[in-house]
């Protein structure tokens, strides 16, 4: 019976590059020179740290940038506020990954109001759906694509 799972995940060394470009970057940038700029990264979370907000709003947009040429979608982005901790301001981004309970539901039920012939059960923080027919399985994908959900998605799996 063919299937495919619904995923969001963010490959780590993807984000790793992707931190370590930007780092660079900021080592070459004509208004960062002399400032105290960097990036932390632990897990899934970069941590900002500059002298100034505007600073760190800057390296928000490199940071951005480099995720999207790598091919990470942006929506993934939880963006921190910034906090001022004696002269450094630290701004956190949590990069979202895998589906939460809540938007699990959200695509079952989505995938049941379509009223395809098709099988949808949440599996920890993927969703998986199982059907007889493959168009039936690629019309969900398409369903899915034009769908309006805050976490960007793949389609991981795809088993004939």
């Amino acid at each position: 019976m063919p299937s495919f799972d619904i995923v969001s995940d963010v490959d780590k060394q993807v984000l790793t590059n992707c931190v370590d470009q930007s780092s660079r970057i900021i080592t070459t940038r004509f208004d960062f020179k002399g400032v105290d700029a960097k990036f932390e990264r632990q897990d899934y979370v970069v941590t900002l740290v500059a002298e100034a907000e505007f600073q760190v709003q800057q390296m928000l947009d490199i940071f951005q940038g480099a995720l999207h040429k790598a091919g990470v979608d942006i929506a993934c982005l939880e963006v921190g506020a910034p906090t001022m901790s004696g002269k450094l301001t630290r701004m956190p981004v949590t990069v979202r990954t895998g589906l939460e309970t809540e938007l699990a539901k959200k695509i079952v039920k989505m995938i049941k109001d379509k009223k395809l012939k098709v099988q949808a059960q949440i599996q920890g923080d993927q969703v998986r759906v199982t059907g007889k027919k493959r168009d039936d399985l690629q019309s969900v994908i398409a369903m899915l694509r034009t769908a309006d959900i805050e976490m960007p998605l793949q389609y991981d799996n795809f088993r004939d």
